[in-house]
């Protein structure tokens, strides 16, 4: 049966880590793969999911499957994080679903898109995570490209986005990152923000928000501000959540999907069918990464303490783009680097030709992504000049 199979290429992520890990040089910098490190180069157990944990194992009772829909009190502390004060007057309106991850979320969002409307399209923004795509239309979704990105400017091209959405034909999706946008860190303005959702209200688009990194560009509201103010604004919308970057549960694969519609009425039959598709492809999201979430935004003292360690991690990442921004300064003169700081969250497109992010890798034992993504949360202190030198004599 398989012997018609080829060997694929690595994930072009993914395989990167791997390459990481296997490399035996004592100077290697992995700027690739999107996880937080410390200054000593670990990936830390936030203090709050530890003590969390360490409670939801003392107390536990059972290994029983959770609901099909997930864990109750995950589900309701979640729709609270991404929806603030106004999340009971939307809760009619909303289904939450626990998924394994933000990528089971954008899975099953195409899923239930799929179902919905056959054929459908959904557009990405110019550039995009690369898992985007693989993901959507894995679910039975077309894509499509809008354009974002300016690399000559470092900015959002904004009117040129607009003009794509006016463009769109009605009903058509759009995914959106609601904050620290991966790859590029550049993120709409509230004013951008709401001209773009002006027109997809305009257009009857249907919006789909990919928030993975709230807490980790302005803050835990200013990061989901967009689809708050979306909801007031259009009927249907969907939000893939990822607890992964903000809670530190990379390995624990949690996450939900949002989805808005009309009325109660409506969210019951998207429930039901989220769930259909869900049982047909993992039957039930694994429970011990939502449990630890739940049992930290229940309690007071445990949000505290967490949203100190998030501000912490956010604080570290603009500082260290503000000390990369200075050092490629000092070593280029006359050359403004202030992008770097007008970003937001963990990436940024350096803008290096391909044999450059090559060599570096090759050569110096610098990991960076194929497209010249760096994971500035990736960087330690003490390796930023050395890192700094090695980039410059590639940058344009």
């Amino acid at each position: 049966m398989f012997d018609a199979l080829e060997t694929l290429p690595p994930d072009p992520i993914l395989g990167l880590s791997v390459a990481f890990r296997e490399d035996p040089s004592p100077v290697k910098v992995d700027l690739s793969i999107g996880i937080y490190r410390d200054s000593a180069g670990q990936t830390p157990v936030m203090a709050a999911v530890r003590e969390a944990e360490r409670q939801l194992v003392e107390t536990q009772s059972t290994k029983a499957y959770l609901p099909p829909a997930g864990a109750p009190g995950f589900r309701e502390a979640i729709f609270g994080l991404v929806m603030g004060d106004h999340a009971s007057d939307l809760r009619s309106r909303c289904g939450v679903i626990q998924t394994p991850g933000g990528c089971g979320a954008l899975r099953l969002g195409a899923e239930l898109a799929a179902r919905a409307a056959p054929g459908a399209t959904i557009y990405l923004s110019d550039p995009s995570w690369p898992n985007h795509g693989p993901l959507l239309s894995g679910g039975g979704l077309k894509l499509d490209r809008y354009p974002y990105y300016d690399p000559a400017g470092r900015s959002l091209r904004a009117q040129a986005m607009i003009d794509a959405l006016e463009s769109m034909p009605h009903g058509s999706m759009v995914m959106l990152q609601a904050s620290a946008h991966n790859p590029t860190g550049v993120d709409p303005n509230r004013d951008q923000w709401t001209a773009i959702l002006e027109v997809i209200a305009w257009r009857r688009l249907v919006p789909f928000f990919d928030i993975a990194y709230q807490g980790l560009a302005e803050g835990l509201d200013e990061d989901a501000w967009v689809i708050r103010e979306a909801t007031r604004r259009v009927p249907e919308l969907l939000v893939a959540m990822s607890c992964s970057k903000s809670f530190g549960l990379y390995r624990e694969r949690t996450g939900a999907l949002i989805v808005t519609g009309e009325d109660a009425d409506r969210v019951k039959a998207i429930e039901s069918q989220v769930n259909k598709a869900a049982r047909s492809m993992y039957s039930m999201a694994p429970a011990h990464g939502g449990l630890i979430v739940e049992r930290i935004l229940a309690d007071a003292v445990l949000t505290a303490q967490w949203r100190e360690e998030l501000g912490t991690m956010a604080a570290r990442i603009r500082a260290l783009r503000e000390a990369l921004a200075a050092e490629l300064a000092r070593l280029r003169h006359g050359q403004d680097f202030a992008w770097l700081t007008r970003q937001f969250g963990m990436f940024s497109l350096l803008g290096l030709p391909r044999e450059a992010v090559q060599a570096l890798r090759e050569q110096h034992h610098v990991y960076v992504g194929g497209d010249s993504r760096m994971n500035i949360a990736g960087l330690a202190e003490d390796r930023i000049a050395h890192v700094a030198r090695l980039i410059v004599p590639h940058l344009p």
